[in-house]
């Protein structure tokens, strides 16, 4: 196997295959699906993958990674045995994993595959990321539950965006250029004062936030399931910040199949309601000059 970590940008030239790209992303999601299909957990296809299922039967042709959402339940199951049954050339990566668990990308677990390569080899936060985000990957989304009442599902949310912007100042640099105007503060504010905090400390304080009422719904599953007719609220707890206004019911999330790219997988029983949520009219293509990979960019090179 190549050692992906040692190989320098003058071995090998960058180039992108977006066919290749894809043919990788679907022996991932492939490995994925048939270790939860043997251990029974329930994995959904998700955003962008979801779209593609829906609106072009598999992977929307200018895009380059794949997304997959699991109830936290389900995804401490994957966890627990995904490094031991994934092929060789594939590995979990927990977000605590980089710099001994000292530096923040962000709060989203991924599955690399190996014999592949992002970005320059000499950039300096793939240095300071360790290599580990050097690869495609598959990212994997955790869908945690939410309290009873709007002003506290707000306030569980809320303090999701608090602890990622805390987090955000273990970033190798953060690029001002991106935040204008209250959230320039927004992030200066909360950026500067997580620098002041360990990493590891805000690491636990998300994952504690995050299960903080999966672990209450569980304890009062029955009480709860009898007052709301069996209904309860959602979010995915690892998203980005600004995709915290997304608000699941339990509903949407039993899982249903999609074909896509000729096989089988599951994802959302209510997807049109997913998708609505997340991309308002999902059916409308966006224009031609957006219509471009959004993380590979045109240096990444897979590897037979």
């Amino acid at each position: 196997m190549i050692d992906m970590e040692k190989q320098t940008a003058s071995e090998k030239e960058f180039s992108f295959d977006l066919k290749r790209v894809h043919k990788a992303n679907l022996e991932i999601l492939k490995a994925i699906r048939t270790i939860c299909d043997k251990h029974n957990i329930t994995y959904l296809l998700d955003a962008g993958t979801l779209l593609g299922a829906v609106r072009h039967r598999g992977f929307i042709p200018w895009d380059d990674d794949i997304d997959l959402a699991f109830r936290r339940e389900e995804f401490e199951k994957f966890k627990a045995i995904a490094n031991c049954e994934l092929p060789e050339e594939m590995q979990l990566i927990m977000p605590d994993e980089y710099r001994k668990g000292n530096a923040f990308y962000d709060f989203v677990p991924r599955v690399i595959y190996k014999k592949s390569r992002r970005h320059n080899a000499n950039d300096e936060d793939q240095k300071f990321y360790e290599g580990k985000l050097n690869h495609l990957w598959v990212d994997l989304f955790i869908i945690d539950r939410l309290p009873d009442g709007k002003l506290s599902s707000r306030i569980a949310r809320l303090k999701q965006q608090i602890v990622f912007g805390l987090g955000m100042g273990h970033r190798r640099m953060l690029d001002w250029s991106k935040y204008k105007g209250l959230s320039f503060f927004e992030v200066k504010v909360l950026s500067g004062i997580g620098r002041m905090l360990p990493m590891p400390f805000l690491f636990r304080l998300q994952d504690k936030w995050a299960r903080e009422y999966t672990e209450q719904y569980k304890k009062k599953s029955a009480e709860r399931f009898e007052k709301n007719g069996g209904k309860g609220k959602s979010f995915y707890s690892n998203y980005q910040p600004d995709y915290q206004y997304c608000i699941l019911d339990d509903e949407w999330e039993e899982p249903t199949e999609f074909e896509f790219e000729g096989s089988r997988f599951k994802g959302p029983r209510e997807w049109d309601k997913v998708l609505k949520m997340l991309y308002g009219d999902y059916m409308k293509l966006p224009k031609e000059e957006d219509r471009h990979p959004s993380h590979s960019g045109m240096e990444i090179e897979v590897f037979d």
